[in-house]
């Protein structure tokens, strides 16, 4: 079910702990979420991570216009 922009989401406001061990990648979130990558993976989460908080930043600039 796709959730609609106006859904009252209640966001993390916690970061991940991301850890290095036998060659993955785990990602530990809150309330027992929990990932585990390769290296490859892990790289490419995070750089898609830090696209979508970069839009979101713009995103929220703009509406605080």
């Amino acid at each position: 079910m796709m959730r609609d922009a106006s859904d009252q989401l209640q966001p993390e406001t916690k970061p991940g702990t991301a850890t290095a061990e036998g060659g993955l990648v785990f990602l530990d979130g809150p309330d027992g979420v929990a990932a585990t990558m390769t290296p490859e993976a892990a790289a490419g989460t995070g750089q898609s991570l830090i696209d979508a908080a970069a839009a979101a930043e713009r995103q929220q600039a703009a509406s605080d216009v």
